[in-house]
């Protein structure tokens, strides 16, 4: 049986899921109120609260399709490289795969424990599915802040390794990613 080849780079869908996934994050980030349970549940927090649970809900989503769709798609071989990379490639993926489930689940079991509702823009109020124990709720919050910290600097690591590879290594990593946009880059016969 012949052996499909891989492509060179990831499918458009795949490539979607990934940037809009960095772009939602990186504005959550941003607009998460941030500091005690009564500044983020003040009213003057309402809409950044609200964007900042939406966003948050729609990455856990995100995230959720995309790892169904990697059963599926067909992803590129991964260049030659030394095996502490490719080690350190792995680790960096899984951690933030489980940093991008990790940080919606904290926020939303937090919020239900301390008796607040996950509050969506437009007004679409879930929960507390939770009992109450604000003590708890308290510390999930706490994490939820710590791990919102470890994602962008992971991400922030993550980035520079791309760019490391394109700069320095010259291989097809973040080519592999980036949306073709105009020209391939191959020569017409002509």
């Amino acid at each position: 049986m012949d052996r499909i080849p891989r492509p060179d780079r990831y499918s458009p869908l795949e490539q979607a899921f990934h940037w809009a996934t960095a772009v939602l994050v990186l504005v959550a980030f941003f607009y998460g109120p941030g500091g005690s349970e009564q500044r983020v549940y003040s009213a003057a927090r309402d809409f950044d609260r609200q964007l900042h649970e939406t966003l948050g809900l729609t990455v856990f989503v995100l995230t959720s399709l995309r790892l169904a769709w990697r059963f599926f798609d067909v992803r590129p071989e991964e260049p030659p490289m030394a095996a502490w990379m490719a080690i350190a490639s792995k680790t960096v993926q899984a951690l933030l795969y489980t940093l991008l489930f990790a940080l919606p689940i904290t926020a939303v079991t937090g919020a239900w424990l301390e008796a607040h509702p996950l509050t969506l823009l437009g007004g679409v109020r879930l929960g507390p599915f939770l009992p109450e124990s604000h003590a708890l709720g308290a510390n999930f919050a706490s994490v939820h802040k710590w791990l919102g910290d470890a994602i962008l600097w992971l991400a922030g690591l993550h980035a520079l390794a791309a760019l490391y590879h394109h700069f320095v290594l010259r291989d097809r990593v973040l080519r592999s990613m980036l949306p073709v946009t105009g020209s391939t880059g191959r020569r017409r016969a002509g």
